[in-house]
Parts: C-alpha cells; sequence; structure tokens
C-alpha cells in the first residue's frame, strides 16, 4: 500500500484492525467498538457471504448482538460478481453511515486487497468486453498462461502458472483494453486515504500460538455445523462452478468428504493446513505492505493499549 494515510484530527476517525486469520481480530474489535460507540465493519472477504457463517468464522449471533455489524453476510453465495470494488463502496457506505450517526467505523478484518482497494483506491480497468470474459475464462489455466506469455510476457513471468484467477484476469484485460493489467495498476482512484484519520494495528501473534488456534477453531467448526454448511451450500444448483465461495478455505476439501472421496481426519487435516498456508500469505503481506504508520503489536493486550493511547490523543476517552 502505498498511499500516506492522513492522521489530521479534525477529520472523521477509521479504526482498523488488521492481520492473519484466527489471530483474535473480531474479538479485538468488539472490545474496541464497546468502548468507544462503535461500529465493526468487516474486511474479510469469505465473511461477506450469508452462506458461511461457521466455516468462515464470522462473528457469533450472540457477538454479534454485543455491537453493531456491518458487511458480515450480506452477500448471497450465488453472487458470482462480488468484488473488491464492490466491497470497497460498499464500505465508504458503512463508513459514512456510522460518521452521521456520530459512531466510531472499525474496520476488521484480513483480506489485504479488500483494505487496499479501500484505502489506495483502485486500477480505472475499464468494463471487460463479455466475450472476451467468457472465452478466457474457459480457457484451461496452463493455455491461459501460454497466451499471457505472448500478450503480456512481464506478467505471465510475474504470476504463478497454476494461478487460475490473476492469469485470467491479466490476459483478459490485456485482450479487452489492449494495454497491460501494470500500467492500469500504476493509477488508483477512489480511496478514502486523505479524507479520513486511520487509527490502524495489525495483530501479528507469535505463529506456533496462532497455529495451535487454527487447529482448535477447525475442530470446533465441524463441531458446530461447517459440514452441514457445505452441504446445503453444494446443493444450491444457483451457485455457477467459478464463484469465489466455492473457493473459501475448506469448502471443497468438505466436499471431498460429502462425496466420500476423503475420511473425517483426513478433512479435518486438510482444512486445518489451508488455514495455516493462509495465515503464513496474511503475515508476509501484513509485515510488508501496510504502511509504516500501522502499528504491529503481539497480542490483544498490546492491541487494547494501542488504541486506548492514540484514540485518547485524537480526543475520545
Amino acid at each position: 500500500m502505498s498511499v500516506a494515510v492522513n492522521t489530521t484530527s479534525s477529520l472523521p476517525r477509521v479504526a482498523l484492525i488488521a492481520g492473519p486469520t484466527a489471530s483474535g481480530k473480531s474479538a479485538a474489535a468488539i472490545r474496541l467498538a464497546e468502548r468507544y460507540d462503535g461500529i465493526v465493519i468487516n474486511a474479510d472477504a469469505s465473511q461477506v457471504y450469508a452462506d458461511l457463517r461457521i466455516l468462515s468464522a464470522r462473528p457469533s449471533a450472540v457477538e454479534e448482538a454485543r455491537v453493531p455489524h456491518r458487511l458480515f453476510g450480506h452477500v448471497d453465495g450465488s453472487d458470482a460478481g462480488y468484488s473488491a470494488r464492490r466491497w470497497a463502496d460498499d464500505a465508504k457506505a458503512a463508513i459514512a453511515a456510522s460518521h452521521a450517526g456520530g459512531r466510531l467505523p472499525i474496520l476488521v478484518g484480513g483480506t489485504g486487497l479488500y483494505l487496499r482497494t479501500l484505502i489506495d483506491g483502485i486500477a480505472p480497468v475499464p468494463e471487460i468486453d463479455p466475450a472476451i470474459r467468457t472465452f478466457v475464462r474457459a480457457l484451461p489455466v496452463a493455455d491461459a498462461h501460454r497466451a499471457l506469455a505472448i500478450e503480456d510476457p512481464a506478467a505471465a513471468a510475474r504470476l504463478a502458472a497454476a494461478d487460475t484467477t490473476r492469469v485470467a484476469r491479466a490476459l483478459e484485460v490485456v485482450r479487452s483494453t489492449g494495454r497491460p493489467l501494470a500500467e492500469w495498476q500504476k493509477d488508483r482512484v477512489g480511496g478514502i486515504a486523505g479524507a479520513i484519520a486511520l487509527t490502524a494495528a495489525i495483530l501479528l501473534p507469535d505463529r506456533e500460538a496462532l497455529f495451535a488456534r487454527i487447529d482448535a477453531r477447525t475442530d470446533a467448526m465441524l463441531a458446530e455445523g461447517a459440514i452441514k454448511e457445505v452441504d446445503a451450500l453444494m446443493a444450491r444448483t444457483d451457485i455457477p462452478p467459478d464463484a469465489a465461495i466455492r473457493r473459501a478455505i475448506g469448502v471443497a476439501a468438505l466436499a471431498d468428504y460429502l462425496g466420500e472421496r476423503a475420511t473425517l481426519p483426513d478433512t479435518r487435516g486438510r482444512i486445518a493446513l489451508e488455514t495455516r498456508r493462509y495465515a503464513k500469505r496474511q503475515f508476509t503481506w501484513f509485515r510488508n505492505q501496510p504502511p509504516e504508520a500501522w502499528q504491529k503489536v503481539a497480542d490483544s493486550d498490546e492491541l487494547d493499549r494501542y488504541f486506548i493511547t492514540k484514540l485518547r490523543s485524537r480526543g475520545l476517552t
């Protein structure tokens, strides 16, 4: 993320708690909202879906009753077009409504693309020609990557050959606009960085402790109904094969279990492993990409102290 965040106290305040999955962000956001009359706004790509409360580790109904929550479970799984751009528009509206009501908006989540799109803005790529998109998305990823190597060699060299989503995106952009995606990404529009006073913290706990939490949470998900949740999702005929919800961690593993292609212990291990790998990628992103002003903290107590100090200095008690 490259845009400097404005910290002028006269601007409307926004708090942000970021970090890897299972780090304790949601609980911290609720505590912060209780202390400062806040509204918790989701910034996690899986938690937007109504179909995946358990598997995405959304706050429980009891937790949501403690303070107002926004953008949790507000998207139906059949909506294959929900994107970072749409989330940023939804988040802007939720932030504006929070400010209008005199409350502190508290963004919480681990999807770096969502946060970057909201704060820095998004590349002004024109709408993709529908015919081009349909053709590109139907290509096997190996074919798409070979085509990309000819039409946008820099992108092909940068992207993993098996990265279906990013390879298709780069190929459809260069075919539809005549310009590589990287050129479009040099300019960004629509970010809110200059219009808010942001107080941001990144929760980066000890990795071994985080992995233990991931294992325990996986067991809890399976015990609390994640299998039934995915069974209901797979039974729906209105969800496209390429819908983003199908790529949420645990969906494919539980679909294999339900199809009797895997045992439950193997499925549990697969979900935990995929979650740990995702957490590692989040660790890397949050250590290297956000602005230096985003405070890195090791535990919830340190996070709470940071926000108390910073928000007090900006007039909140």
